[in-house]
């Protein structure tokens, strides 16, 4: 999930066109790089980053162009001679130096993810398009400030879900809720020091400084979910210093996870019903009704019998209940086939195994040994200490209880998937929230019609509070700008020209 800055429209007019002060003190520059060797990867580890077997030599041969390094920044910018950390960078050169157009900078989503190989795994090997990119640009990938090879700190894991399948009683979630606040609180009060610093604008400003060490007068962005609010904020703090910017899956202009929870379910529910549309003109295969009426009907009905009476399989170590069921109902278009096929093996199941798609779609992999030498793709206590240091709402439980029964009630299909929207209770460092700003650069902003991880009106309120062009991708798959070759042509197009249209069609609906 992705969180925001909460900003009024207010303060948005108020400050669109005023200079953002640098904190007293907050150093302008930065030593070169620490270049180093990169890491070596097994096969295995190569493969669990979701390499196709037929790329694998591909990968290894782009590594050995990838630099690696660290660069120092303060872990305060506001105090700039104080304690330091190390920021993981990785460049991927221009292949054309001649025509060498300058260096763009991939912004991870999360908060959380690594951004080191994603010059490799984003760029060079995600399709001939993007490769193309890499011809005329540096890739810029990195580790933000508490991830993967930069500098990092851990918590234990915050508690997971009900401990009991089935509905969701008041008492289990006041007392879910209550084991958040406590983690929360042991997690905040472990290393305040550093995990008072885990904020979106923290990082933005080592990328900065990340920019002065590498000797760039701009950096061009290419942001992802998360990775989007971030170059939002990169770019209010140095307009002069942003070049072209596309970020997918474009994040609200706020931080509030009461909000945000809304947003999302709303946003759910809605593709559902295309989902819905789509089964019913297949139902001689599906079985769940002849009308998108009867679908959703059908499967609230589903998630309602599987709450009551919930199923335990010996060959799945997640209980079937409606957030299962739900869960199903919420998938985006590239798994409706599979999906539709598993809520209609629910339908009929009597056994004692899972039925094979449910088994396939909800059966979560057994946690072995972590792969020796496998990189750290998400850091669950970076996630946690940004997403709860930006959210104003820090929802009291009465208010998430609340929360939750309407969005139940409003979403029969997709609203069990949801907890009550709480996660920052307990949290006992103070909110600190970044301020976006207007500038006259050149910024596209790619929202997805149809999903619900970024939800499209988010990309609409950005675009009012901080300029841009946007440009729709008509599917509802997280991030794929990049991925549909239609539309990765449009992004390295726009790269290249600053020119853009108004779309793409994204992800094919399955036949």
């Amino acid at each position: 999930m992705i969180y925001r800055t909460a900003l009024t429209a207010l303060a948005l007019a108020l400050t669109g066109l005023v200079a953002h002060p640098a904190p007293a003190g907050a150093r302008s520059d930065a030593s070169a790089p620490e270049w180093t060797s990169c890491p070596a990867y097994s096969d295995e580890v190569i493969r669990g980053l979701g390499v196709a077997e037929d790329k694998v030599a591909a990968f290894r041969s782009t590594m050995k162009r990838l630099e690696c390094g660290t660069v120092r920044v303060p872990l305060d910018h506001g105090d700039p001679g104080g304690r330091e950390i190390d920021i993981a960078v990785t460049r991927l050169a221009a292949t054309d130096q001649e025509h060498r157009l300058g260096a763009l900078a991939i912004l991870p989503g999360g908060p959380g993810n690594s951004g080191y190989l994603d010059p490799v795994l984003r760029a060079a090997l995600r399709n001939e398009e993007m490769a193309g990119l890499n011809e005329r640009y540096d890739i810029i990938g990195f580790d933000p400030r508490g991830v993967g090879y930069s500098t990092k700190v851990a918590c234990p894991a915050s508690p997971a879900g009900p401990r009991e399948p089935g509905t969701l009683t008041e008492q289990a979630a006041r007392e879910i809720y209550d084991a958040q606040a406590a983690s929360n609180q042991e997690c905040g009060r472990s290393d305040p020091a550093f995990l008072g610093q885990l904020t979106t604008e923290n990082v933005a400003r080592d990328l900065g400084l990340v920019r002065t060490a590498l000797g760039e007068s701009k950096l061009d962005l290419l942001g992802f979910s998360w990775g989007t609010y971030l170059g939002m904020v990169y770019r209010s703090l140095y307009p002069g210093q942003t070049g072209r910017a596309f970020l997918d899956s474009v994040a609200p202009p706020w931080t509030r996870l009461d909000e945000h929870a809304k947003g999302a379910a709303e946003a759910a529910e809605r593709n559902f019903g295309r989902m819905a549309a789509w089964l019913a003109r297949r139902d001689g295969l599906y079985g769940l009704g002849a009308t998108a009426r009867q679908v959703r009907q059908e499967v609230a009905k589903l998630v309602r019998a599987y709450d009551k009476t919930p199923r335990t399989y010996s060959n799945l170590s997640r209980p079937v209940d409606g957030s299962a069921v739900a869960d199903l109902a919420r998938r985006n278009s590239t798994e409706w086939t599979r999906a539709g096929k598993a809520l209609s093996e629910l339908r009929k199941a009597t056994g004692t195994t899972a039925p094979p798609t449910v088994k396939e779609l909800l059966g979560a992999p057994m946690m072995g040994t972590p792969v020796p030498g496998a990189p750290e793709m998400l850091n669950l206590t970076m996630n946690r200490a940004v997403a709860c240091n930006e959210d104003s709402s820090r929802a009291t439980f009465d208010a998430a209880w609340r929360d939750y029964q309407q969005l139940v009630k409003r979403h029969p299909a997709t609203g069990r998937s949801w907890g009550p929207p709480a996660m920052c209770q307990g949290w006992p460092l103070p909110v600190r929230q970044a301020t976006l700003k207007r500038s006259g650069g050149s910024l596209v902003l790619a929202g997805h019609l149809h999903e619900y991880m970024s939800a499209y009106d988010w990309t609409l309120q950005t675009r009012r509070a901080i300029g841009g062009t946007v440009y729709t991708v008509a599917d509802d798959v997280h991030v794929s700008a990049t991925r549909v070759p239609e539309c990765a042509a449009d992004v390295v197009r726009y790269f290249e020209t600053g020119k853009i249209d108004g779309g793409c069609a994204g992800s094919p609906i399955p036949s």
